[in-house]
């Protein structure tokens, strides 16, 4: 593992955790929209990180077409929050591991229906009833 390697921590659908080697990924640096002070216009702060899981090494098959059909793509991440270009560059990796741990993860269990019991059908036909009987004592009283 080099210096500059990606770890992504182990996660659902990520047991062993991951190693993205800083070859695969791409660093771009530009002019940061954000603070900066006297030097906003001249420093290039801001880090887009792209990473494509379909030329990837690193990744099983499974994986990668899991990757493949979640992401539409290379998945990118944009940091420009802080005045540091070296923080920006952490932020972005942090947020590059986040999303590829959210996008390996498998989808959750379905939704199993269940039918309402007994009680809580009978509680709800009475409160119906109790709720009906309130109505008709409102309206208009005869002497």
């Amino acid at each position: 593992m080099a210096l500059n390697d990606l770890t992504v921590p182990p996660g659902p659908g990520l047991p062993g955790g991951l190693v993205i080697p800083d070859t695969e990924l791409v660093e771009r640096f530009s002019r940061s929209p954000g603070p900066g002070g006297q030097s906003v216009n001249t420093t290039d702060s801001r880090v887009e990180l792209v990473w494509d899981p379909a030329a990837s090494s690193v990744l099983t098959d499974a994986q990668r077409s899991r990757l493949i059909a979640r992401a539409d793509g290379p998945i990118g991440v944009v940091a420009h929050e802080h005045r540091s270009q070296h923080r920006n560059r952490v932020a972005a990796r942090e947020r590059l591991a986040a999303r590829v741990r959210e996008l390996l993860a498998p989808p959750p269990p379905a939704r199993r229906a269940t039918k309402p019991t007994r009680g809580s059908k009978e509680r709800r036909l009475e409160a119906k009833r109790q709720r009906g009987r309130t109505k008709q004592l409102r309206g208009r009283v005869d002497d």
